[in-house]
């Protein structure tokens, strides 16, 4: 994987923040940059995948009514509340 130079503004308070936290950590801000700007985007990323997976199972028709769900919802509530009970 070939690294490219990227430039950001980032506010004067986030700055100062990562100043800190790279003398802390000793670690360059270079590092933490990165870092965080890589794990802001995998997950940004996963959240995207789920919601296309998400919209792809709506058009095929995979879905579950809402009153189904509902139904379900409060027969597995009621049924913990049963198990809670008879533990008393």
């Amino acid at each position: 994987m070939t690294d490219i130079t990227f430039s950001v503004r980032i506010p004067q308070e986030t700055k100062t923040m990562l100043d800190a936290l790279s003398k802390n950590t000793q670690r360059s801000k270079n590092f933490l940059a990165r870092e965080a700007i890589t794990r802001f985007v995998q997950s940004e990323a996963e959240i995207v995948e789920g919601i296309m997976q998400g919209l792809d199972d709506v058009k095929a028709g995979r879905t579950v009514p809402h009153e189904d769900v509902v139904k379900t919802s409060r027969a597995i509530i009621a049924e913990a509340y049963e198990r809670k009970a008879k533990r008393k």
